[in-house]
């Protein structure tokens, strides 16, 4: 079976076929960086990431463009003791910082929005030449009403539509959305560029579709967000970039979000949760495996009580990954055969992660009757599956996370460990088996389990 994915265009799940053979265009909404992520923001990169792990591991080559929104009303809102510029550009750091601490490969590019004028200028002109925008002192809107498909993405009916509100008395209709905003007087004159129609900065929807034409052509592959953005951002993308003339997107795939109690995680509502008090709870490694889990269509109810027991179902796997390495040493990853068709199958991760489990179970049982064959066989499923979804504890990248984070913790509490198993090692060797049960004990209520092997006793938490 070949990937299949849910296109929200055409409401079905659809067999993927690039337009290039071998080769696959995604682009992703990035974020806004009016400030700092939010855990919402990261099941994105998360959910994203995956797929083009998958699509990489199935033989194509990605090319992954996510970009940057660096000017936007919110962010010269919030730009009060320093220039627009130096804020966005802060709130961008800790954007890369946050999704490389999650283990998310680094985009293609990862364009701004403030580099790309000049396409839009571009793309403006061609939209007014067309009849499908004008300028309206200073700002230049896309005409609604010229665009018969408007709508069909998100499922509306333009007659049952009502405008935003803002400037209705430059626009020809309500509803029609802003290409490009004039610069007003209270804005700083950084943050305008000089138009033919006068001096400005993007709306929204422009920058997506010039920068998408930029990077991947006028058609390509797969368009990527969350549903919150399917009406209006997506619908303005496409009704903008198809009435240039161009093919745009081919499979618009969007992520269900990340919610706090009734709502979706947002800072608008002020009801977020940002990844350092998630660390304080968990790993790194354990959080992206709270959020790359779950069915990226399905809702994630968040809950420290949920993390925490995601965090255990991970160690369980982490735990066989560490005790088959030290057995039969590293095996390369080979994604299993339930795994593939639960991927392939609109990137089913909640069946893909149970084969994973399966998989350890059967290495589990491979361990205590010493077979080293079903041992491989395991643990190279186990890492097959654990790489499409970015948590192979043994690559590079989480190896050196570990040891850089836990390193000098660890060191000291494995000497407090070593001590206890000498002393039970020397009750057992005198015989003494209630005292090595009972230092056995006092350790697991420390949280601290013990397993005896052929290679002498060992430790995990």
């Amino acid at each position: 079976m070949t990937l299949r994915l849910h296109d929200t265009a055409s409401r079905s799940i659809r067999e993927f076929v690039p337009i290039t053979p071998g080769r696959c265009g995604i682009y992703l909404c990035g974020p806004t960086v009016q400030s700092a992520p939010h855990i919402g923001h990261l099941r994105s990169a998360v959910n994203y990431d995956v797929l083009r792990r998958w699509l990489t591991r199935s033989g194509y080559e990605v090319t992954f463009v996510q970009n940057v929104t660096d000017i936007d009303d919110k962010i010269l809102a919030k730009a009060e003791d320093v220039e627009w510029w130096a804020l966005a550009y802060q709130n961008e750091r800790a954007f890369a910082d946050a999704y490389a601490a999650l283990g998310c490969l680094p985009p293609t590019i990862a364009p701004r929005a403030t580099g790309h004028v000049p396409e839009m200028v571009e793309l403006m002109k061609r939209l007014i030449e067309r009849g499908h925008a004008y300028d309206a002192e200073g700002d230049v809107y896309f005409d609604v009403q010229s665009y018969a498909e408007y709508g069909a993405l998100s499922g509306q009916r333009l007659d049952h539509m009502q405008g935003d509100g803002a400037d209705d008395h430059c626009k020809r209709d309500p509803r029609d959305f802003a290409l490009w905003k004039g610069r007003k007087p209270e804005e700083p004159t950084t943050a305008s560029w000089p138009t033919p129609w006068g001096p400005g900065r993007p709306g929204w929807h422009l920058e997506c579709s010039a920068m998408a034409g930029r990077y991947l052509g006028r058609a390509f592959d797969i368009h990527g967000g969350g549903l919150d953005l399917v009406f209006p951002h997506h619908e303005n993308e496409i009704a903008q970039s198809k009435a240039a003339g161009f093919g745009f997107a081919n499979y618009w795939v969007h992520h269900a979000l990340l919610n706090l109690g009734p709502e979706k995680m947002s800072k608008s509502l002020g009801n977020v949760i940002d990844l350092p008090k998630v660390l304080g709870l968990v790993r790194a490694i354990e959080f992206r495996y709270y959020i790359a889990t779950p069915h990226y269509r399905s809702t994630i109810d968040y809950s420290e009580e949920a993390l925490l027991e995601a965090a255990v179902g991970f160690r369980r796997i982490e735990n066989f990954v560490e005790r088959a390495v030290e057995r039969v040493g590293p095996v390369d990853g080979v994604p299993g055969a339930a795994f593939t068709a639960a991927l392939d199958d609109d990137l089913g991760t909640p069946a893909g992660i149970a084969s994973v489990h399966e998989a350890v179970r059967v290495g589990n049982a491979a361990l205590a009757a010493g077979d080293e064959a079903g041992i491989r066989s395991a643990l190279a499923e186990v890492r097959g599956g654990l790489e499409v979804f970015g948590l192979d504890p043994l690559s590079t990248e989480w190896a050196a996370s570990e040891a850089g984070s836990a390193d000098d913790l660890r060191n000291v509490v494995d000497s407090l460990v070593k001590v206890a198993l000498e002393q039970r090692q020397a009750a057992r060797a005198r015989k003494d088996y209630g005292a090595s049960d009972g230092i056995r004990d006092q350790l697991k209520e420390a949280g601290i389990v013990v397993e005896d092997t052929p290679a002498g006793p060992r430790w995990t938490l």
